[in-house]
């Protein structure tokens, strides 16, 4: 596979080469299976074999970028070939910087687990692992989704760089239902791990049969358990605010802070880590060819990196981190540093606030100030003296990004894999002990 896609890739260079001053030809494949699981039943299973292609397409200082989904080079050539027309009225960019020289990548070896390729022939085994795990911890009713794939990328560029890398995916998410409540939980990692899958059946079940009995929730300010799902869900709108690019276009809460600057309490250290091969984001290149390397953002509350590809690079007067996005630098994979606490002791913690399980709708309102709202789904666990007593109905954290990162109080010993529609960039991520949140009515 690695020789046909370099081959295509290298093929389409040439035929380009004479009418730009760079170019890179990145062409991404996608084998992949998808299951739907509904009421406790397999409804729907979908498979894609796919392929994506991307031109970066440089004359003098303006760029040009393509993307398209047919595999018919002809048919790419002659679209780069109009879009040649008019460069001349394209302006100068002005981020542009030359594309890096190619260096030496260091591989991350094997990331293809058989076991996804297994069964991704027969995912209905797995769908009934996740099934049994839910109904034998009280669920009634289940339903979700299982992916299982494998994804290859092809880079090739006019200066001399040509990388692959193929690696497997499984990601799965479960909301199961028992009698008014329901619980949810997600995984998602290169590598198939059994228990795990068990865990996101049996995780979500618990949630829906902790606690009986809807407390009501007045709005005010709550110390709050984030679950991984939350907690992957906002840390990676807070990532997302480290890309340079982001920052230039005021796009970020960082825009008026320096390297150094603290913007967080001392317990959080929050990262890339492109080079996590548990995460199905990891990568030994970028998109410009530039290695990758894992890399802190926030160490210990203090800000300590933004994400460069070699435009932002040369505007912060830096060196790329290894980020691109050929616009964009963005991150690979999302970790928080583990602390030393488990979900008993934050309970135990808690006088009087929730624990919110999952979430969706998450907005910003301002990025300059952080403010952010979104809106919980399934269990609510209302805590008072460190005690569970109830659920409450639908609520809406509704803060600033600053004043959370400010008042993590606990951080969770154990990680997390999370990924699913809501946590895109995979993530390891633990339980976190947020104080003073500012919690509403989903309808205010």
């Amino acid at each position: 596979m690695s020789s046909e896609l370099l081959d295509t890739a290298g093929t389409l260079l040439r035929k380009l080469r004479s009418s730009y001053d760079e170019l890179a030809v990145m062409i991404n494949g996608i084998d992949s299976v998808m299951v739907k699981i509904v009421n406790n039943n397999v409804a729907l299973k979908y498979s894609r074999k796919s392929y994506n292609v991307g031109l970066y397409l440089v004359k003098g200082r303006k760029v040009l970028i393509l993307e398209s989904s047919t595999s018919d080079l002809n048919q790419l050539s002659r679209a780069a070939d109009d879009i040649s027309k008019y460069v001349h009225i394209i302006e100068e960019s002005e981020l542009y910087a030359p594309l890096p020289e190619p260096r030496q990548v260091k591989p991350l070896g094997n990331l293809v687990d058989s076991n996804v390729v297994k069964y991704m022939s027969e995912p209905a085994k797995l769908c009934e692992v996740l099934i049994n795990s839910a109904v034998n911890e009280g669920g009634e009713r289940v339903s979700g989704i299982l992916s299982l794939g494998v994804r290859s990328k092809a880079l090739v560029s006019s200066n001399g760089f040509e990388g692959f890398e193929v690696g497997s995916e499984v990601s799965t998410y479960l909301r199961v239902f028992k009698g008014d409540y329901s619980g949810h939980w997600a995984y998602g990692s290169r590598f198939l791990d059994l228990k795990s899958i068990e865990d996101v059946g049996r995780t979500a079940a618990q949630y829906a049969s902790y606690a009986k009995g809807f407390v009501d929730i007045p709005p005010g300010r709550y110390d709050v358990i984030l679950s991984p799902l939350v907690v992957g869900n906002l840390m990676e709108l807070v990532v997302s605010m480290t890309s340079a690019f982001n920052v230039l276009a005021g796009f970020s809460m960082f825009i008026s802070k320096s390297l150094g600057d603290v913007v967080a309490t001392d317990k959080l250290t929050l990262a890339d880590v492109p080079r996590d091969v548990e995460l199905s984001g990891s990568t030994s290149f970028d998109d410009e060819g530039v290695e990758t390397y894992n890399k802190e953002l926030i160490s210990r509350g203090s800000l300590k990196t933004l994400l460069h590809n070699s435009k932002t690079a040369r505007k912060f007067n830096t060196v790329s981190t290894g980020n691109a996005g050929w616009i964009t630098p963005r991150p690979w994979n999302i970790a928080v540093t583990p602390g030393d606490s488990n979900i008993d002791e934050m309970v135990r913690e808690v006088r009087n606030g929730l624990l919110i399980s999952n979430n969706w709708y998450t907005r910003l309102q301002n990025y300059v100030e952080g403010a952010f709202s979104t809106v919980s789904r399934d269990a609510v666990l209302v805590i008072r003296d460190g005690e569970v007593v109830g659920n409450a109905r639908r609520v809406r954290i509704a803060d600033n990004l600053s004043r959370l990162l400010s008042n993590i109080w606990l951080v969770g010993r154990k990680c997390y894999l999370i990924k699913w529609w809501e946590v895109e960039v995979p993530s390891k991520v633990p339980y976190i002990l947020v104080k003073d949140l500012n919690i509403t009515k989903p309808f205010e």
